[in-house]
């Protein structure tokens, strides 16, 4: 069965990124989204693929642009609907919808699953997650880690299938 699963992290406030940068440091949610995404296609925006200095290994990058005529900065495939990226999924795959604001607000009604970091603080922000309206979505696990000496928030990973 085709999997479409939304992976975040995101604040309170759903805070998500300020300056196409991530306002926080949390190397063990890093590690959590190689491991996720590894071996699979990440569908993201744009501006999402350009705060990256260089592609993503072992995935396969599908970017979504309304501009005809972009050109990435290493090789990955254009679409220009997140419909024409999802297109590229195949019936028994799984792919990640990994950003940014714009694209998440767009694959809440397409995606299957939510991999959620939620962190417990508030940032200042100028991309924002969506809501999660618990009337669709259902947490089906939940993992608690406080704050230690290499991560400076609290965070819980929270995963929600559709209802």
């Amino acid at each position: 069965m085709r999997q479409l699963i939304i992976i975040a992290a995101a604040a309170e406030n759903n805070a998500l990124g300020i300056n196409n940068d991530l306002p926080w440091h949390l190397p063990d949610d890093f590690k959590r989204f190689k491991t996720l995404t590894s071996g699979h296609k990440i569908i993201m925006g744009r501006k999402t693929l350009e705060s990256f200095p260089k592609a993503l290994p072992n995935r396969e990058h599908i970017v979504v642009t309304r501009d005809q005529n972009y050109t990435p900065k290493f090789p990955c495939t254009i679409v220009h609907s997140l419909e024409d990226a999802v297109a590229l999924i195949g019936s028994e795959e799984c792919a990640f919808i990994i950003g940014g604001g714009q694209i998440y607000k767009q694959a809440m009604d397409l995606a299957t699953d939510i991999e959620l970091t939620r962190i417990h603080d508030s940032f200042e922000a100028d991309t924002f997650f969506p809501e999660i309206n618990p009337n669709d979505w259902e947490v089906i696990t939940e993992e608690y880690h406080p704050k230690d000496d290499r991560h400076q928030h609290d965070f819980t990973y929270l995963t929600y299938r559709r209802k």
